[in-house]
Protein backbone atom coordinates (compact mmCIF):
# COMPACT_ATOMS: atom_id res chain seq x y z
CA UNK A 1 0.00 0.00 0.00
CA UNK A 2 1.38 3.40 -0.97
CA UNK A 3 2.39 5.45 2.05
CA UNK A 4 0.49 8.70 2.50
CA UNK A 5 2.64 11.70 1.57
CA UNK A 6 3.92 13.72 4.54
CA UNK A 7 1.80 16.81 5.03
CA UNK A 8 3.41 20.16 5.90
CA UNK A 9 1.90 22.70 8.24
CA UNK A 10 0.37 25.61 6.28
CA UNK A 11 2.83 28.51 5.92
CA UNK A 12 4.40 30.76 3.28
CA UNK A 13 7.86 32.11 4.03
CA UNK A 14 7.84 34.30 0.88
CA UNK A 15 4.67 36.09 2.00
CA UNK A 16 6.19 36.64 5.46
CA UNK A 17 9.30 38.15 3.83
CA UNK A 18 7.17 40.28 1.47
CA UNK A 19 5.20 41.74 4.39
CA UNK A 20 8.35 42.56 6.38
CA UNK A 21 9.95 44.05 3.24
CA UNK A 22 6.87 46.22 2.59
CA UNK A 23 7.14 47.68 6.12
CA UNK A 24 10.86 48.40 5.59
CA UNK A 25 9.99 50.26 2.35
CA UNK A 26 7.13 52.22 3.97
CA UNK A 27 6.80 52.22 7.78
CA UNK A 28 3.18 53.38 7.49
CA UNK A 29 2.32 49.84 6.30
CA UNK A 30 2.80 48.69 9.92
CA UNK A 31 -0.48 50.35 10.94
CA UNK A 32 -2.48 48.22 8.45
CA UNK A 33 -0.50 45.05 9.16
CA UNK A 34 -0.66 45.21 12.97
CA UNK A 35 -4.47 45.44 12.86
CA UNK A 36 -4.56 41.92 11.37
CA UNK A 37 -1.29 40.21 12.35
CA UNK A 38 0.48 39.54 15.64
CA UNK A 39 4.10 38.29 16.01
CA UNK A 40 2.99 34.69 16.67
CA UNK A 41 1.14 34.61 13.31
CA UNK A 42 4.54 34.17 11.61
CA UNK A 43 5.65 30.57 11.03
CA UNK A 44 9.35 31.50 11.18
CA UNK A 45 10.08 32.60 14.81
CA UNK A 46 12.75 35.03 13.55
CA UNK A 47 10.19 36.78 11.33
CA UNK A 48 7.89 37.06 14.35
CA UNK A 49 10.68 38.72 16.36
CA UNK A 50 11.52 41.08 13.48
CA UNK A 51 7.85 42.12 13.17
CA UNK A 52 7.57 42.70 16.95
CA UNK A 53 10.79 44.76 17.04
CA UNK A 54 9.70 46.92 14.09
CA UNK A 55 6.30 47.47 15.73
CA UNK A 56 7.94 48.59 19.01
CA UNK A 57 10.39 50.89 17.20
CA UNK A 58 7.58 52.61 15.27
CA UNK A 59 5.05 52.82 18.14
CA UNK A 60 7.24 53.66 21.13
CA UNK A 61 10.33 55.33 19.78
CA UNK A 62 8.97 57.07 16.74
CA UNK A 63 12.14 55.74 15.06
CA UNK A 64 12.28 55.27 11.29
CA UNK A 65 12.78 51.56 10.63
CA UNK A 66 15.43 50.89 7.97
CA UNK A 67 17.72 47.87 7.45
CA UNK A 68 20.43 49.85 9.32
CA UNK A 69 18.34 50.90 12.37
CA UNK A 70 16.70 47.45 12.53
CA UNK A 71 20.09 45.69 12.50
CA UNK A 72 21.37 48.08 15.16
CA UNK A 73 18.44 47.07 17.40
CA UNK A 74 18.57 43.32 16.66
CA UNK A 75 22.27 42.61 16.01
CA UNK A 76 22.58 40.43 19.15
CA UNK A 77 19.70 38.14 18.07
CA UNK A 78 21.23 34.70 17.20
CA UNK A 79 18.70 34.26 14.37
CA UNK A 80 19.70 37.59 12.78
CA UNK A 81 23.40 36.66 12.98
CA UNK A 82 22.65 33.28 11.37
CA UNK A 83 20.84 34.73 8.30
CA UNK A 84 23.50 37.33 7.58
CA UNK A 85 22.62 40.38 9.69
CA UNK A 86 21.99 43.68 7.91
CA UNK A 87 22.37 42.07 4.46
CA UNK A 88 19.23 39.98 5.16
CA UNK A 89 17.21 43.12 5.99
CA UNK A 90 18.55 44.82 2.82
CA UNK A 91 17.40 41.75 0.85
CA UNK A 92 13.90 41.92 2.39
CA UNK A 93 13.55 45.56 1.37
CA UNK A 94 14.91 44.99 -2.13
CA UNK A 95 12.62 42.00 -2.76
CA UNK A 96 9.45 43.81 -1.61
CA UNK A 97 6.83 44.22 -4.38
CA UNK A 98 6.79 47.68 -5.92
CA UNK A 99 3.06 48.06 -5.05
CA UNK A 100 2.62 45.77 -2.05
CA UNK A 101 -0.88 44.78 -0.95
CA UNK A 102 -0.22 44.68 2.78
CA UNK A 103 -3.79 43.67 3.66
CA UNK A 104 -3.63 40.61 1.39
CA UNK A 105 -0.27 39.53 2.85
CA UNK A 106 -1.63 39.94 6.38
CA UNK A 107 -4.81 37.99 5.58
CA UNK A 108 -2.78 35.09 4.13
CA UNK A 109 -0.54 34.96 7.24
CA UNK A 110 -3.56 35.15 9.55
CA UNK A 111 -5.30 32.34 7.64
CA UNK A 112 -2.20 30.10 7.82
CA UNK A 113 -1.93 30.79 11.56
CA UNK A 114 -5.60 29.86 12.14
CA UNK A 115 -5.17 26.63 10.15
CA UNK A 116 -2.01 25.69 12.11
CA UNK A 117 -3.92 26.38 15.35
CA UNK A 118 -6.79 24.13 14.20
CA UNK A 119 -4.30 21.33 13.41
CA UNK A 120 -2.78 21.71 16.90
CA UNK A 121 -6.21 21.67 18.58
CA UNK A 122 -7.23 18.64 16.52
CA UNK A 123 -4.07 16.78 17.56
CA UNK A 124 -4.70 17.67 21.21
CA UNK A 125 -8.31 16.41 20.97
CA UNK A 126 -7.20 13.11 19.40
CA UNK A 127 -4.31 12.54 21.85
CA UNK A 128 -6.39 13.41 24.94
CA UNK A 129 -9.27 11.19 23.77
CA UNK A 130 -6.87 8.26 23.25
CA UNK A 131 -5.13 8.75 26.61
CA UNK A 132 -8.43 9.25 28.49
CA UNK A 133 -6.86 10.61 31.72
CA UNK A 134 -8.98 9.68 34.74
CA UNK A 135 -9.12 13.24 36.09
CA UNK A 136 -10.51 14.56 32.79
CA UNK A 137 -13.97 13.38 31.76
CA UNK A 138 -15.20 13.44 28.15
CA UNK A 139 -17.37 16.46 29.09
CA UNK A 140 -14.25 18.29 30.32
CA UNK A 141 -12.51 17.50 27.03
CA UNK A 142 -15.44 18.88 25.00
CA UNK A 143 -15.45 22.06 27.10
CA UNK A 144 -11.69 22.53 26.62
CA UNK A 145 -11.98 21.96 22.86
CA UNK A 146 -14.85 24.50 22.65
CA UNK A 147 -12.77 27.04 24.57
CA UNK A 148 -9.72 26.50 22.35
CA UNK A 149 -11.81 26.83 19.18
CA UNK A 150 -13.44 30.01 20.49
CA UNK A 151 -9.99 31.48 21.17
CA UNK A 152 -8.97 30.75 17.56
CA UNK A 153 -12.21 32.25 16.23
CA UNK A 154 -11.38 35.44 18.17
CA UNK A 155 -7.75 35.68 17.02
CA UNK A 156 -8.22 39.30 15.97
CA UNK A 157 -8.80 40.30 19.61
CA UNK A 158 -6.33 40.76 22.44
CA UNK A 159 -6.87 37.90 24.83
CA UNK A 160 -3.63 36.03 25.26
CA UNK A 161 -0.88 36.99 27.68
CA UNK A 162 -0.38 40.29 29.45
CA UNK A 163 -1.95 43.50 28.24
CA UNK A 164 0.46 46.43 28.32
CA UNK A 165 -0.65 49.52 30.21
CA UNK A 166 -0.85 51.57 27.01
CA UNK A 167 -3.55 49.22 25.63
CA UNK A 168 -5.38 49.13 29.00
CA UNK A 169 -5.49 52.95 29.08
CA UNK A 170 -6.70 53.06 25.48
CA UNK A 171 -9.64 50.79 26.38
CA UNK A 172 -10.52 53.00 29.37
CA UNK A 173 -10.60 56.08 27.12
CA UNK A 174 -12.79 54.18 24.59
CA UNK A 175 -15.27 53.30 27.38
CA UNK A 176 -15.40 56.96 28.45
CA UNK A 177 -15.98 57.99 24.81
CA UNK A 178 -18.88 55.52 24.56
CA UNK A 179 -20.45 56.94 27.71
CA UNK A 180 -20.02 60.53 26.43
CA UNK A 181 -21.55 59.60 23.05
CA UNK A 182 -24.61 58.25 24.90
CA UNK A 183 -25.13 61.58 26.60
CA UNK A 184 -22.75 61.08 29.55
CA UNK A 185 -24.95 58.50 31.22
CA UNK A 186 -23.78 54.92 30.90
CA UNK A 187 -20.83 53.01 29.44
CA UNK A 188 -22.30 49.50 29.89
CA UNK A 189 -25.46 47.71 28.76
CA UNK A 190 -28.69 49.37 29.90
CA UNK A 191 -30.86 47.58 32.48
CA UNK A 192 -33.81 49.77 31.52
CA UNK A 193 -33.98 51.20 35.07
CA UNK A 194 -32.71 54.78 35.31
CA UNK A 195 -31.42 54.74 38.89
CA UNK A 196 -29.78 51.32 38.49
CA UNK A 197 -28.02 52.51 35.33
CA UNK A 198 -26.94 55.77 36.96
CA UNK A 199 -25.43 53.95 39.94
CA UNK A 200 -23.68 51.15 38.00
CA UNK A 201 -23.02 53.05 34.75
CA UNK A 202 -25.05 50.29 33.10
CA UNK A 203 -24.27 46.57 33.34
CA UNK A 204 -20.51 46.61 32.82
CA UNK A 205 -18.60 44.28 30.45
CA UNK A 206 -16.63 41.50 32.24
CA UNK A 207 -18.63 42.03 35.48
CA UNK A 208 -20.42 39.25 37.37
CA UNK A 209 -23.62 40.71 38.84
CA UNK A 210 -25.75 38.83 41.36
CA UNK A 211 -29.46 39.61 41.74
CA UNK A 212 -30.80 37.77 44.79
CA UNK A 213 -34.10 37.46 46.59
CA UNK A 214 -36.41 35.12 48.47
CA UNK A 215 -39.13 33.31 46.48
CA UNK A 216 -41.98 35.70 45.67
CA UNK A 217 -39.80 38.84 45.62
CA UNK A 218 -39.81 38.99 41.80
CA UNK A 219 -36.16 38.35 40.93
CA UNK A 220 -37.07 36.36 37.79
CA UNK A 221 -39.46 39.16 36.76
CA UNK A 222 -36.73 41.79 37.27
CA UNK A 223 -34.14 39.69 35.40
CA UNK A 224 -36.63 39.17 32.54
CA UNK A 225 -37.45 42.90 32.46
CA UNK A 226 -33.72 43.75 32.22
CA UNK A 227 -33.25 41.21 29.40
CA UNK A 228 -36.19 42.68 27.48
CA UNK A 229 -35.06 46.30 27.96
CA UNK A 230 -31.49 45.54 26.79
CA UNK A 231 -32.70 43.68 23.67
CA UNK A 232 -35.36 46.29 22.86
CA UNK A 233 -32.89 49.17 23.28
CA UNK A 234 -30.45 47.40 20.96
CA UNK A 235 -33.11 47.30 18.22
CA UNK A 236 -33.85 51.02 18.75
CA UNK A 237 -30.13 51.83 18.61
CA UNK A 238 -29.79 49.95 15.32
CA UNK A 239 -32.76 51.81 13.82
CA UNK A 240 -31.23 55.12 14.94
CA UNK A 241 -27.78 54.05 13.58
CA UNK A 242 -26.28 54.78 17.02
CA UNK A 243 -22.48 54.62 17.00
CA UNK A 244 -22.39 53.07 20.48
CA UNK A 245 -25.53 51.02 21.23
CA UNK A 246 -26.50 51.00 24.92
CA UNK A 247 -28.62 47.88 24.39
CA UNK A 248 -27.34 44.43 23.44
CA UNK A 249 -28.45 41.01 22.16
CA UNK A 250 -29.22 38.88 25.24
CA UNK A 251 -28.71 35.19 26.03
CA UNK A 252 -31.06 34.08 28.84
CA UNK A 253 -30.46 30.70 30.51
CA UNK A 254 -33.82 29.83 32.08
CA UNK A 255 -33.14 26.78 34.24
CA UNK A 256 -36.39 26.94 36.21
CA UNK A 257 -38.96 28.15 33.70
CA UNK A 258 -39.69 27.02 30.11
CA UNK A 259 -38.98 29.46 27.28
CA UNK A 260 -42.71 29.60 26.54
CA UNK A 261 -43.51 30.72 30.12
CA UNK A 262 -40.80 33.36 29.98
CA UNK A 263 -42.06 34.77 26.67
CA UNK A 264 -45.62 34.79 28.10
CA UNK A 265 -44.36 36.97 30.97
CA UNK A 266 -42.82 39.44 28.53
CA UNK A 267 -46.04 39.54 26.50
CA UNK A 268 -48.07 40.14 29.66
CA UNK A 269 -45.75 42.97 30.68
CA UNK A 270 -45.88 44.63 27.25
CA UNK A 271 -49.59 44.18 26.50
CA UNK A 272 -50.82 44.76 30.07
CA UNK A 273 -52.91 41.60 29.70
CA UNK A 274 -52.76 39.50 32.86
CA UNK A 275 -50.77 36.29 32.69
CA UNK A 276 -53.71 34.01 33.53
CA UNK A 277 -55.65 35.39 30.53
CA UNK A 278 -52.73 34.59 28.21
CA UNK A 279 -52.44 31.07 29.65
CA UNK A 280 -56.18 30.38 29.31
CA UNK A 281 -56.70 32.29 26.05
CA UNK A 282 -59.51 34.39 27.62
CA UNK A 283 -59.20 37.62 25.63
CA UNK A 284 -61.61 40.32 24.67
CA UNK A 285 -61.45 41.29 20.97
CA UNK A 286 -59.41 44.45 21.66
CA UNK A 287 -57.01 42.48 23.89
CA UNK A 288 -56.53 39.84 21.20
CA UNK A 289 -55.71 42.53 18.62
CA UNK A 290 -53.21 44.14 21.01
CA UNK A 291 -51.74 40.70 21.78
CA UNK A 292 -51.14 39.82 18.11
CA UNK A 293 -49.69 43.25 17.23
CA UNK A 294 -47.32 43.19 20.21
CA UNK A 295 -46.23 39.65 19.37
CA UNK A 296 -45.32 40.76 15.83
CA UNK A 297 -43.35 43.74 17.19
CA UNK A 298 -41.41 41.59 19.67
CA UNK A 299 -40.65 38.67 17.34
CA UNK A 300 -37.54 40.38 15.95
CA UNK A 301 -36.00 41.06 19.39
CA UNK A 302 -32.43 39.71 19.76
CA UNK A 303 -33.37 37.77 22.93
CA UNK A 304 -32.31 34.12 22.95
CA UNK A 305 -33.69 31.76 25.61
CA UNK A 306 -32.00 28.47 26.51
CA UNK A 307 -34.29 26.51 28.84
CA UNK A 308 -32.20 23.32 29.11
CA UNK A 309 -32.64 21.91 32.63
CA UNK A 310 -29.69 20.64 34.68
CA UNK A 311 -27.15 22.42 32.50
CA UNK A 312 -23.52 22.52 33.71
CA UNK A 313 -21.24 25.54 33.98
CA UNK A 314 -19.07 24.05 31.18
CA UNK A 315 -22.11 23.74 28.88
CA UNK A 316 -23.20 27.31 29.69
CA UNK A 317 -19.71 28.54 28.77
CA UNK A 318 -19.65 26.51 25.52
CA UNK A 319 -23.10 27.73 24.41
CA UNK A 320 -22.32 31.33 25.38
CA UNK A 321 -19.11 31.28 23.31
CA UNK A 322 -21.03 29.98 20.30
CA UNK A 323 -23.76 32.63 20.71
CA UNK A 324 -21.15 35.37 21.14
CA UNK A 325 -19.58 34.28 17.87
CA UNK A 326 -22.86 33.84 15.95
CA UNK A 327 -25.15 36.52 17.45
CA UNK A 328 -22.66 38.86 19.15
CA UNK A 329 -24.52 38.67 22.46
CA UNK A 330 -23.69 41.49 24.88
CA UNK A 331 -25.47 40.29 28.05
CA UNK A 332 -25.88 36.85 29.65
CA UNK A 333 -28.55 36.20 32.31
CA UNK A 334 -28.81 32.99 34.35
CA UNK A 335 -31.98 32.07 36.28
CA UNK A 336 -30.82 30.86 38.66
CA UNK A 337 -27.35 30.20 40.11
CA UNK A 338 -28.19 27.29 42.43
CA UNK A 339 -29.67 25.28 39.51
CA UNK A 340 -26.41 25.33 37.52
CA UNK A 341 -24.63 21.99 37.76
CA UNK A 342 -20.90 21.96 38.54
CA UNK A 343 -18.74 20.16 35.95
CA UNK A 344 -17.92 17.50 38.55
CA UNK A 345 -19.14 16.50 41.98
CA UNK A 346 -17.51 18.08 45.04
CA UNK A 347 -17.43 17.16 48.72
CA UNK A 348 -19.99 19.78 49.65
CA UNK A 349 -22.42 22.29 48.18
CA UNK A 350 -20.24 25.32 49.01
CA UNK A 351 -17.43 23.97 46.80
CA UNK A 352 -19.90 23.31 43.97
CA UNK A 353 -21.30 26.86 44.12
CA UNK A 354 -17.71 28.19 44.25
CA UNK A 355 -16.93 26.38 40.99
CA UNK A 356 -20.05 27.82 39.36
CA UNK A 357 -19.47 31.45 40.45
CA UNK A 358 -15.77 31.32 39.49
CA UNK A 359 -16.79 29.84 36.13
CA UNK A 360 -19.32 32.63 35.52
CA UNK A 361 -16.80 35.35 36.43
CA UNK A 362 -14.22 33.75 34.10
CA UNK A 363 -16.83 33.63 31.32
CA UNK A 364 -17.72 37.32 31.82
CA UNK A 365 -14.04 38.25 31.44
CA UNK A 366 -13.41 35.90 28.51
CA UNK A 367 -16.36 37.16 26.44
CA UNK A 368 -16.12 40.71 27.83
CA UNK A 369 -19.86 40.87 28.55
CA UNK A 370 -21.81 41.39 31.79
CA UNK A 371 -23.11 38.15 33.32
CA UNK A 372 -26.18 38.63 35.55
CA UNK A 373 -26.89 35.59 37.74
CA UNK A 374 -30.07 35.39 39.81
CA UNK A 375 -29.66 33.72 43.19
CA UNK A 376 -31.75 32.25 46.00
CA UNK A 377 -31.43 33.51 49.57
CA UNK A 378 -31.31 31.39 52.71
CA UNK A 379 -34.46 31.01 54.85
CA UNK A 380 -32.78 32.95 57.64
CA UNK A 381 -34.30 36.14 56.20
CA UNK A 382 -37.85 34.96 56.95
CA UNK A 383 -37.01 34.31 60.61
CA UNK A 384 -35.88 37.89 61.26
CA UNK A 385 -38.10 40.85 62.16
CA UNK A 386 -36.27 43.01 59.60
CA UNK A 387 -36.67 41.09 56.35
CA UNK A 388 -34.32 43.27 54.32
CA UNK A 389 -31.59 40.93 53.03
CA UNK A 390 -27.89 41.37 53.81
CA UNK A 391 -24.84 39.83 52.11
CA UNK A 392 -24.60 36.97 54.62
CA UNK A 393 -28.11 35.81 53.54
CA UNK A 394 -26.74 34.58 50.19
CA UNK A 395 -26.86 30.79 50.14
CA UNK A 396 -23.32 29.35 50.28
CA UNK A 397 -22.50 33.05 50.36
CA UNK A 398 -18.69 33.15 50.68
CA UNK A 399 -17.82 32.49 47.05
CA UNK A 400 -20.82 34.37 45.61
CA UNK A 401 -19.99 37.50 47.57
CA UNK A 402 -16.26 37.19 46.80
CA UNK A 403 -16.49 36.58 43.03
CA UNK A 404 -19.30 39.04 42.27
CA UNK A 405 -18.54 42.62 41.21
CA UNK A 406 -22.09 43.72 42.09
CA UNK A 407 -24.58 42.14 44.52
CA UNK A 408 -28.20 43.38 44.45
CA UNK A 409 -31.21 42.21 46.45
CA UNK A 410 -34.88 42.52 45.47
CA UNK A 411 -37.07 43.32 48.46
CA UNK A 412 -40.83 43.93 48.55
CA UNK A 413 -42.23 44.80 51.98
CA UNK A 414 -45.77 44.36 50.59
CA UNK A 415 -45.16 40.58 50.20
CA UNK A 416 -44.36 40.13 53.91
CA UNK A 417 -47.05 42.54 55.17
CA UNK A 418 -49.77 40.56 53.38
CA UNK A 419 -48.81 37.43 55.35
CA UNK A 420 -49.07 39.18 58.76
CA UNK A 421 -52.46 40.87 58.87
CA UNK A 422 -53.53 41.65 62.49
CA UNK A 423 -57.13 41.18 63.68
CA UNK A 424 -59.55 43.62 62.06
CA UNK A 425 -60.68 46.58 64.17
CA UNK A 426 -57.55 46.69 66.37
CA UNK A 427 -55.12 49.67 66.51
CA UNK A 428 -52.47 47.32 65.06
CA UNK A 429 -54.69 46.68 62.05
CA UNK A 430 -55.02 50.42 61.34
CA UNK A 431 -51.22 50.80 61.48
CA UNK A 432 -50.87 47.73 59.27
CA UNK A 433 -53.28 49.16 56.69
CA UNK A 434 -51.30 52.40 56.61
CA UNK A 435 -48.03 50.48 56.11
CA UNK A 436 -49.56 48.28 53.40
CA UNK A 437 -50.85 51.31 51.52
CA UNK A 438 -47.34 52.82 51.48
CA UNK A 439 -45.78 49.51 50.39
CA UNK A 440 -48.32 48.53 47.71
CA UNK A 441 -46.73 48.19 44.26
CA UNK A 442 -43.36 49.30 45.63
CA UNK A 443 -40.10 47.37 45.47
CA UNK A 444 -36.53 48.09 46.51
CA UNK A 445 -33.34 47.02 44.81
CA UNK A 446 -30.69 47.03 47.52
CA UNK A 447 -27.21 47.36 45.97
CA UNK A 448 -25.14 45.91 48.81
CA UNK A 449 -21.84 45.37 46.98
CA UNK A 450 -20.46 47.47 44.13
CA UNK A 451 -16.79 46.93 43.34
CA UNK A 452 -16.58 50.07 41.19
CA UNK A 453 -18.58 52.58 43.23
CA UNK A 454 -21.22 53.41 45.83
CA UNK A 455 -23.99 51.22 47.28
CA UNK A 456 -27.54 52.31 48.03
CA UNK A 457 -31.21 51.37 47.89
CA UNK A 458 -33.19 52.06 44.69
CA UNK A 459 -37.00 52.33 44.65
CA UNK A 460 -38.95 50.73 41.81
CA UNK A 461 -42.61 50.11 40.98
CA UNK A 462 -43.80 46.48 40.87
CA UNK A 463 -47.04 45.43 39.23
CA UNK A 464 -47.55 41.78 40.11
CA UNK A 465 -50.44 41.10 37.74
CA UNK A 466 -48.16 41.94 34.76
CA UNK A 467 -44.90 40.73 36.45
CA UNK A 468 -43.48 44.17 35.61
CA UNK A 469 -40.99 46.44 37.35
CA UNK A 470 -40.73 50.07 36.24
CA UNK A 471 -39.05 53.32 37.24
CA UNK A 472 -40.52 55.30 40.11
CA UNK A 473 -41.95 58.72 39.09
CA UNK A 474 -39.64 61.68 39.79
CA UNK A 475 -41.76 62.75 42.77
CA UNK A 476 -41.32 59.30 44.37
CA UNK A 477 -44.89 58.24 43.67
CA UNK A 478 -46.08 55.16 41.79
CA UNK A 479 -46.86 56.39 38.25
CA UNK A 480 -50.39 55.80 37.02
CA UNK A 481 -50.94 54.08 33.65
Amino acid sequence: MEQEAYRHAPYDIEVEQALLGAILVDNRAMERASALVKPDHFYDPLHGRIFETMSQMIERGGMVVTPLTLHSTMKADPGVIEVGGQAYFEGLRAAAPSIPNVRDFANILSDHYVRRSLIRIGEDIVNTAYDAPTEKTSRDQIAEAEKALYAVAETNKYGEGALDFHEALKRTVEAAERAAARGGRISGVTSGFTDVDNLLGGLQPSDLLILAGRPGMGKTALGTNMAFHAAQQYMRDLEASAEYPSGAPVLFFSLEMAAQQLSARILSEQTEIEGWKIRNGRFSESEWEKFVLTMQELSSLPLYIDDTGGISIAQIAARARRMKREKNIGLIIIDYLQLVEPSRRHENRVQEITEVTKGLKTLAKELNVPVLALSQLSRGVDARDDKRPVLSDLRESGSIEQDADVVMFVYREEYYLKTREPDAGTPDHAKWMEKLERATNRAEVLVEKHRHGATRSIDLVFEGNFTRFSNMADDGNVPSH
